[in-house]
């Protein structure tokens, strides 16, 4: 499953020219935003969990993780200028970027005020957009009872999960999934459903990951592992498709 060399190095991600525009790179930036992070008046917050996801984000912001001229940082608790590794986790926080003018174009919540969530613009770029989302807000496991794969959503902010589940209706191939729930915790979360193809959405998910360097290592891997183990066959790295 791969339309690249996988021996190859991915070229390096260039700084987005305007977060507001649609792009690969920033439909996969603010779909980590929507998932996990938040907006304040002149401050853009997002979290990865692996370096390599931590590097993407912080070059299509626009600067090296060690901060250059827009300011990211990854911070423990809430006052280290230079990012650093939190229990295997980047907080990066982008200073100064378009915040405001990000919540008017996506509908994302700013200031803690409720979202709107309008995905629409990266329509041509929804695989991207919702790697993001899964890797920022998505959970993988494998079932050990039936032998498959569980992929979920899981958010406090409902109205980002019915959106989330709009853009997998919407998606190519068709994903079906399941009805939202309430959490324990007084969250949301809802699944794939029990007839979703579980391998041709991950083949879907992750097409020109390896090439473009817009996915976290860690969960990707997590994902091909489950699939394996499910089907009993080598789907590759899920790298490309």
């Amino acid at each position: 499953m791969s339309d690249a060399d996988p021996t190859a190095a991915s070229p390096p991600i260039e700084p987005a020219d305007d977060l507001l525009a649609a792009t690969p790179e920033t439909a996969y930036f603010w779909g980590r935003v929507a998932g996990d992070g938040e907006l304040t008046a002149n401050c853009i917050t997002t979290r990865a969990g692996d370096e390599t996801a931590a590097d993407a984000l912080a070059a299509i912001a626009g600067t090296s993780r060690t901060g250059t001229d827009h300011r990211i940082a990854a911070r423990e608790s809430a006052h280290d200028a230079s990012i650093v590794r939190f229990e295997d986790a980047y907080e990066l926080q982008a200073i100064g970027a378009p915040a405001e003018r990000a919540s008017a174009a996506f509908g994302l919540p700013i200031d803690g005020q409720p979202g709107g969530y309008r995905f629409d613009a990266f329509r041509d770029h929804r695989s991207q957009l919702l790697r993001g989302l899964f890797e920022a807000c998505g959970t993988v496991c494998f079932r050990e009872s039936s032998a498959s794969v569980g992929v979920s959503f899981v958010h406090d902010d409902r109205a980002l999960l019915g959106t989330i589940r709009s853009q997998l209706s919407a998606a190519e191939p068709h994903i079906p999934t399941d009805d939202l729930s309430e959490t324990s915790s007084d969250g949301y979360w809802f699944g794939l459903a029990d007839d979703a193809d579980v391998s041709a959405f991950a083949e879907w998910l992750y097409t020109g990951s390896d090439e473009s360097g817009l996915y976290a290592a860690d969960r990707r891997a997590k994902l091909r592992r489950s699939i394996e183990r499910a089907t009993g066959s080598d789907v590759g790295d899920l790298e490309d498709t």
